[in-house]
């Protein structure tokens, strides 16, 4: 407790700036203030500072980095794993930084550090515009961005780093710069994947893509359905029109609307489709699915694609526990095509489940050196997760989770979506970046030399 009343009575001193901005335990905000998205993961900082402006970021680096503590970045706060927050450490809080302004003559749209996806929604969609996100609209801008970014817009427009043009961000020593292909194109290159381990970005600028509306929502079937559909769909994929996409998953029909009473908590399979297509191609591109066997859900609709990426808000809210393991995949073999099944015949909780995210099509454009995101030669993103609201659920989640990667593991590429680790450890870091992790070392060494943005998926400065 003395550690976390010096700083914060430190903070007081040298920030008199912030005023109630500076947020400390005593403070009445302080407990929703450190709330994280994963209730598993509970962290008490000593200092949390809203910051409004550039120079309020480099203002709390530079103290963070005199008190010597850890230093956490919050954006969003949708990080599963709470890289967030720090114990006894301070916490940038880039959430006061809200800005998005739309340029719909040039398609750009620049971005606040402290924007989540559905507020860029909220001012693209306007203009028949769309930046390609996530699949939840909650999730943070830079936390997803700075991992690579897929989504339902991947296949025709790339993962979001590919869409990136340019970051204005504060480094380590407090200096502001702008990171693009003609400023700083090294600290570009490593922002692109590598995760948040070269400063703080508050503010994007991306390249946004014409769209009106997409034909968009799932299809469930019955889980002992799963090899059979599973089977057209490894076939199906790589020779789709980038158009037209889906993630393959398993779930647990929820037990509330739209779904129909009958079907609730009933073990499925399913496709959650966005094809950006007129409805009649959009039926074509379907239709193997559904002639094959018969669903027992098809849900699909013409939508803006807004609406599809705020349609799991309600059912993935803040205050779940949430436990995860995942990997990027290249096939899907028929053992592998089994041991989905079974392991999802015993999932846990009526929240948890498993997606194989479709990260070819446009990704696959890209050099695997030219950004850090190294996986460009992948098919699908996989990720198990086990959620629940019920803390004493908290090791079955895991268990599951951990026992569900375990087994499909050895039909993995190697690394996984840097995005869905947990605390895992270096060697899982560096199997994520492959080839590109000794660059980003070097890269790192040339822009935080002494880690002090190491609260994340590390990346180690080179000696």
């Amino acid at each position: 407790m003395s550690t976390t009343v010096s700083a914060l009575d430190a903070a007081r001193a040298e920030l008199q700036s912030f005023g109630e901005r500076l947020i400390g335990p005593s403070d009445a905000p302080y407990d929703e203030a450190r709330t994280l998205f994963n209730a598993m993961v509970d962290k008490r900082p000593a200092v949390i500072a809203r910051c409004e402006t550039a120079d309020d970021v480099a203002a709390v680096i530079r103290f963070a980095r005199e008190q010597d503590v850890p230093l956490a970045v919050h954006g969003g706060g949708h990080n599963w794993g709470g890289l967030g927050s720090a114990d006894d450490g301070v916490v940038i809080d880039l959430s006061p930084m809200k800005a998005v302004v739309v340029d719909s003559g040039s398609r750009t749209v620049r971005v606040g550090g402290g924007c989540v996806w559905g507020e860029v929604d909220a001012a693209t969609q306007p203009h028949n515009l769309a930046v390609p996100t996530g699949i939840i609209s909650t999730t943070g801008v830079g936390g997803l961005t700075l991992g690579g970014g897929h989504g339902y817009l991947t296949r025709r427009h790339g993962l979001t780093i590919d869409n990136l043009l340019s970051a204005q961000m504060v480094l380590a020593d407090g200096s502001k710069v702008t990171a693009s292909a003609d400023e700083n194109p090294d600290l570009f290159w490593a922002i692109r994947g590598g995760g948040g381990n070269f400063g703080v970005v508050t503010e994007f600028t991306f390249q946004a893509h014409p769209l009106e509306t997409i034909v968009g929502g799932p299809t469930f079937w019955a889980l002992e359905d799963s090899d059979e559909l599973l089977a057209l769909y490894r076939e199906w994929l790589p020779s789709a029109p980038r158009n037209v996409s889906g993630f393959f998953n398993w779930h647990t029909i929820p037990p509330a609307e739209p779904f129909p009473e009958e079907l609730h908590m009933r073990l499925v399979c399913g496709i959650v489709w966005c094809i950006d297509a007129s409805d009649e191609d959009a039926d074509k591109a379907m239709a193997p699915f559904l002639s094959a066997v018969e669903p027992l859900m098809h849900g699909v609709g013409r939508m803006p694609i807004a609406a599809l990426n705020s349609a799991f808000d309600g059912l993935y809210h803040p205050g779940d526990q949430w436990y995860a393991r995942a990997d990027f995949v290249r096939e899907v073999p028929d053992e592998a095509m089994a041991r989905n099944r079974e392991w999802n015949a015993k999932m846990p909780t009526f929240k948890s489940g498993s997606h194989l995210y479709p990260i070819d099509g446009a990704v696959h454009d890209v050099a695997p050196e030219d950004t850090a995101f190294s996986f460009r030669d992948a098919t699908w993103s996989q990720v198990f997760i086990g959620v629940d609201g019920d803390p004493a659920q908290a090791d079955a989640l895991k268990e599951w989770a951990v026992g569900y990667w375990e087994a499909l593991h050895p039909f993995a590429a190697g690394g996984a979506y840097v995005n869905f680790l947990m605390d895992e450890g270096q060697a899982r870091v560096k199997a994520t970046y492959g080839p590109n992790h000794a660059r980003l070392s070097r890269v790192k060494a040339a822009y935080d030399p002494e880690n002090v943005f190491r609260v994340n998926q590390n990346i180690l400065p080179a000696a």
